[in-house]
């Protein structure tokens, strides 16, 4: 290797670098805060909530979620239509360019079903969130107890 190849080298890769960030993950741009789950009595389903906040020009698409304490996680959606609360599983969940999302109870959340273990109040138990471009945010959620609300502590 010549002299001057040598010398040519970190300024290649010290040029390429801007390039590579240019194409972050969408998980890179969303930051996760308040999550948790309400914990239901014996084999229910429970309920995952989290605020995702999107710091991207561009919007970022949730599009699952896994969890080694779960044998199945959904997107839902729960809704009221004439008196009548239902409730569909969603393919995706966009979180806006500059802007957030909330799974809530009533609202978007995630339906935990088969869960590994028995899960406690107080448990932390990890997850990983799936985005539309295939990049993964790793969330610690904590359990709340049934009669939890988003303004639960």
């Amino acid at each position: 290797m010549s002299l001057r190849t040598l010398y040519a080298l970190p300024l290649l890769a010290a040029g390429l670098l801007p390039a590579v960030r240019a194409h972050a993950t969408e998980a890179e741009h969303v930051r996760a805060t308040h999550a948790w789950i309400r914990v239901l009595p014996g084999d229910l389903p429970a309920g995952g909530y989290v605020t995702l906040e999107n710091s991207s020009a561009q919007p970022a698409t949730l599009q699952g979620a896994s969890s080694p304490a779960y044998g199945s996680v959904m997107l839902h959606q729960s809704s009221t239509e004439g008196g009548m609360g239902r409730m569909v599983m969603v393919d995706s969940l966009v979180v806006p360019a500059h802007g957030k999302a909330e799974l809530a109870p009533g609202g978007y959340h995630l339906m935990l079903m088969k869960a590994a273990a028995p899960v406690k109040t107080g448990d932390k138990l990890k997850f990983a969130l799936q985005f539309s471009d295939g990049s993964t945010l790793d969330v610690d959620f904590v359990a709340r107890p049934a009669n939890a609300t988003g303004d639960s502590p």
